[in-house]
């Protein structure tokens, strides 16, 4: 059980050093797909 609350832990921490890591590809990835889905209506 304490290997997996210290393993728990660790992947927390891990994610709370790099969430931006995820977060920006993912809004990039948004961004092109709401372009993608707006661009023929202006046209």
């Amino acid at each position: 059980m304490q290997t997996l609350n210290t393993s728990y832990r660790s992947m927390s921490f891990l994610l709370a050093l790099n969430w931006d890591r995820l977060f920006f590809p993912a809004a990039i990835a948004a961004a092109m797909f709401m372009a993608a889905y707006v661009v023929p209506f202006v046209q």
